[in-house]
């Protein structure tokens, strides 16, 4: 259910934790660890996302602390 969410939607795992309602270690665990065990697909599919949404990290910090300091936020 976790890794179908973030495969379809693109979201981060901090993102899939909050509307699950659960702990984000325990999202990146079940979608790198577990999920490889049962669904090797769908495990390469979230892994894709969990890399770009790594790459991309920076400039969505970046554009946090630009609204903040413009008094958006």
């Amino acid at each position: 259910m976790l890794g179908k969410y973030i495969a379809l939607s693109g979201a981060t795992v901090r993102g899939t934790a909050k509307k699950y309602g659960m702990a984000k270690s325990t999202v990146h665990k079940d979608v790198t660890d577990r999920l490889r065990v049962y669904d090797l697909t769908l495990y390469n599919e979230v892994q894709a996302v969990l890399k770009r949404n790594l790459a991309e990290r920076h400039l969505r910090g970046g554009e946090a602390t630009r609204q903040k300091y413009l008094g958006k936020v």
